[in-house]
């Protein structure tokens, strides 16, 4: 097992928040292919099958993805982490489905809402747990606190899109046909949680978050595949795949924040690697708003001072880390 140095929080949570800047890019991507093709699991099939061509080729062309490439196998065998982890990936799956099949009935604003929800209070749980490879991390005070800030300041900050025209939005919309929706992207951010705890040890025991993040494709490409033939026996397929290319670039981006939060659990745990994640993306989904504005959209003061809060959130959430981290002893 190689024993990589775990960053300081000041390095670990900007790596977090960075990768959280893929996350509504990718949303907006998957759900607008998934409209396009008119079926969620075709849309999330193609995200994630783009997604596993990258990583086939970036493990085979770097040489610490062709080190990690022959731990897999040894790993999985030496049951050196039980072995369910390996279908982390499934997790990722279901995710880029709710992503693909919910956003154009909800809106991005209560997607956002919902998935933050599901996932700050799973990171409280997983922490507890000691599901990762930073170990046991008491649910204080504090942090309990900064995770209930987050859900309020994410929902502050998305406030003004509720309003707005499309999905959820609507003020027509009826609540009781929008709660399998919601329900859905709920889950999909609980599990996520878990996601990153599996990734992040598997990282360690294959010595690089690029075999983690490759058989997290290969599981998730697997299951997606699976289920949409089955949608095809069924239902039949949706429409045939656009020409233009930035319907493909979903993929990419989740090989991005995917190997990045199997890297950074380790060192921040799994709730400040979502929490960090979590900041990313409202910050990403105030740029697109701003640079690139779908129709109806609005940037109103609330989404500003929202995304402030989000952030003085998160770093109340990471007050005792410090000194904590000082008393650890490498690579325990």
């Amino acid at each position: 097992m190689t024993h990589s140095p775990r960053l300081p929080l000041i390095a670990g949570l900007p790596m977090a928040v960075a990768a959280g800047l893929a996350i509504p890019v990718q949303g907006r991507i998957n759900g607008a292919l998934g409209a396009r093709l008119n079926d969620g699991i075709a849309a999330a099939v193609v995200s994630f099958t783009t997604g596993l061509v990258v990583m086939i080729v970036v493990s085979l062309v770097l040489p610490r993805g062709r080190r990690g490439l022959a731990q897999i196998l040894p790993a999985l065998r030496e049951r050196r982490f039980p072995p369910v982890y390996a279908m982390a990936g499934g997790i990722g799956a279901f995710f880029v489905f709710a992503q693909s099949f919910t956003v154009g009935l909800l809106g991005v604003a209560l997607f956002t809402v919902a998935t933050v929800t599901g996932q700050t209070l799973s990171g409280l749980l997983v922490d507890r747990l000691g599901i990762g490879p930073a170990g046991k991390k008491s649910v204080t005070g504090i942090r309990v606190l900064g995770t209930v800030l987050t859900i309020a300041a994410v929902a502050w900050a998305v406030s003004p899109r509720f309003g707005g025209a499309g999905g959820a939005g609507d003020s027509g919309a009826d609540p009781g046909r929008l709660l399998l929706p919601v329900i859905l992207p709920v889950l999909a951010g609980f599990l996520m949680s878990f996601q990153q705890a599996m990734n992040g040890t598997a990282t360690v025991h294959y010595g690089t978050p690029i075999a983690a993040t490759l058989v997290n494709f290969v599981s998730g490409a697997t299951v997606l595949w699976l289920a949409w033939l089955i949608k095809v026996a069924v239902a039949g397929p949706g429409n045939g795949l656009p020409p233009e290319w930035w319907y493909y670039l979903g993929g990419p981006m989740g090989c991005a924040f995917i190997g990045l939060g199997a890297l950074l659990v380790r060192s921040l745990g799994v709730l400040v690697t979502g929490l960090g994640m979590i900041a990313g993306q409202l910050l990403g989904s105030l740029g697109l708003d701003l640079a690139f504005p779908a129709p109806g959209t609005v940037v109103a003061l609330p989404t500003v001072l929202g995304t402030i809060l989000t952030l003085g959130a998160i770093v109340l959430a990471t007050l005792p880390w410090p000194r904590g981290a000082l008393k650890r002893q490498p690579g325990r």
